[in-house]
């Protein structure tokens, strides 16, 4: 069997050395690393992947930004996200962008060995816990963010620009109490557990 191509995008030197050593041990495999965007971008020019695993944290170039530079020079480039976010809503935008894959690195080893096996021969995988969540989802025909109502959305859009709960409130002419108590309905509807994680989800979807 010909030796798989995979590229292995991420700024963690610690998160490449172990997913070397996994994919190493499991599949005869030839690996490259990058640490940047614009390094994956580059090596992909020179010898593309036959796939890429992709982090969505990334200094310069966003992960997010990258999927889609990668997809529009290859449409039918194959790439599993492979993210600290455990958060439907992290899958569901990478994949409505064109992943092939999402794993979460809190998943267990065989979840990103089965995502590289799967996509590798043509398939979609999902993370078996965010596949559940995504599903339910999908079939109440919700969006993740077309959970929120226009002014969550503002609101959420304020957060992300650094502004406090006293100022939005401030801003828009209501209460401290309801500013919190559409934070806490956001995070339930968005699955996020705290109000930092409503300021990344504002600055990673919002400010596109």
């Amino acid at each position: 069997m010909k030796p798989l191509k995979v590229l292995l995008v991420d700024d963690h030197i610690v998160v490449r050395e172990g997913v070397r050593r996994l994919i190493s041990g499991a599949r005869e495999a030839i690996l490259t690393e990058a640490s940047s965007g614009a390094e994956a971008l580059a090596l992909v020019g020179k010898d593309p992947p036959d796939l890429i695993l992709l982090d969505l944290n990334m200094k310069g170039i966003g992960g997010l930004e990258l999927l889609r530079r990668l997809l529009l020079r290859d449409p039918k480039a194959r790439v599993i996200v492979f993210s600290m976010h455990a958060e439907p809503i992290y899958a569901a935008r990478a994949l409505r962008l064109g992943a092939k894959g999402y794993v979460s690195k809190s998943a267990a080893a065989d979840e990103l060995l089965a995502a590289i096996k799967k996509v590798s021969e043509g398939g979609h995988y999902i993370e078996r816990e965010l596949a559940s969540q995504l599903a339910i989802a999908q079939y109440s025909g919700d969006d993740p963010l077309q959970q929120l109502t226009t002014r969550e959305v503002e609101i959420l859009r304020l957060l992300g620009e650094g502004k406090s709960m006293t100022e939005i409130a401030e801003a828009l002419g209501v209460s401290y109490k309801t500013i919190a108590n559409s934070c806490s309905m956001m995070k339930s509807k968005l699955g996020l557990e705290r109000t930092a994680d409503l300021i990344r989800t504002s600055i990673e979807f919002l400010s596109k």
